[in-house]
């Protein structure tokens, strides 16, 4: 583990260049670019396949892998326990906040209820075979595109973070995250401590400026999910932007890698966690930590405009 005080390395512990660069992360060393494991649900089929992915992921240098126990019922969190070993000193960041609902309309539905929060975290630690979770994300329903509370799902961020603290004091969780929240609700989160925030963000949906800027502020990693945009029906795709496109053809790279390549310039604690089950496109995304952008190609990234990702689900 790396102290505060130690400065980050631009090497894993096992001697693999970190994809991006350093990044801080919970107080530790981490590859700028993780990756989110979410798409390892389409691998269901092909666990093997799944497996490899993962290993894959650790020789190209990462050590910060976004998960859940509802992504796959389960089954994402099982292949990170057979996967990722204790000597890879992965930084395993979980989330909760919902639930696994296989039967449902969405394979998901909101668990918000402060013993609902304590009910998910066990389930992640037997689903991951862990004693201690890195970090833990609180997904609430205040920003972005997603599911909104109703009922008794409403709930209060300071009855959910004296959960979440509590567990943190019985050393089942490392830290706390949040998720979807808007600048007064993480303003007034920042007593518990808060490491990261996960909001949607992209080139094309900059709405949470203030936010990142809060963040920075207070030394908090921001690691945007829906880093291209796109998720659904309705949202602006960074891929499909003409300066996008053009700096993809002028650099010999994809758009995607355009895309995920100017959020790490844009901001210094910003850490990426696309998501692929493809072992090609992990690589690629990986390997835009590598790209640089002229004066003239940031300044037409930059100029593109910024669209809202507020498009409910429900």
């Amino acid at each position: 583990m790396t102290s505060a005080g130690t400065p980050p390395t631009s090497v894993t512990s096992a001697g693999a260049p970190r994809p991006g660069g350093p990044g801080r992360l919970a107080g530790r060393t981490v590859s700028r670019i993780g990756y989110g494991a979410m798409q390892l649900e389409r691998l269901h089929d092909d666990r093997k396949a799944g497996l490899a992915l993962l290993r894959r992921a650790v020789e190209l240098g990462v050590d910060h892998i976004d998960t859940a126990q509802f992504y796959g019922d389960g089954f994402v969190n099982d292949l990170i326990r057979e996967a990722i070993r204790p000597q890879d000193q992965v930084v395993v960041v979980s989330k909760v906040g919902a639930d696994p609902d296989p039967g449902g309309p969405l394979p998901l539905r909101l668990a918000q209820r402060p013993e609902q929060l304590r009910a998910s975290v066990e389930a992640n630690l037997v689903g991951l075979g862990m004693e201690r979770i890195p970090v833990v994300n609180l997904r609430r329903t205040d920003a972005g595109p997603g599911l909104r509370a109703e009922g008794d799902q409403v709930v209060d961020v300071d009855d959910q973070l004296a959960v979440l603290t509590g567990l943190r004091d019985e050393g089942k969780i490392g830290a706390i995250g949040l998720s979807a929240v808007t600048y007064d609700v993480l303003r007034r989160a920042l007593p518990a401590g808060i490491v990261c925030v996960q909001n949607a963000y992209s080139m094309v949906t900059r709405t949470d400026e203030e936010v990142l800027r809060l963040c920075a502020a207070e030394g908090i990693a921001w690691v945007p999910f829906f880093p291209l945009g796109g998720a659904f029906a309705g949202m602006p795709k960074v891929t499909e932007e003409p300066a996008v496109l053009a700096a993809a053809r002028s650099l010999g790279r994809t758009p995607s890698q355009i895309g995920l390549a100017w959020l790490l310039g844009h901001a210094d604690d910003v850490l990426l966690i696309p998501g692929t089950g493809d072992t090609g496109h992990l690589e690629e995304n990986l390997a835009a930590g590598a790209i640089a952008f002229d004066d003239a190609t940031l300044a037409a990234l930059d100029a593109v405009p910024s669209r809202t990702a507020a498009i409910p689900l429900g």
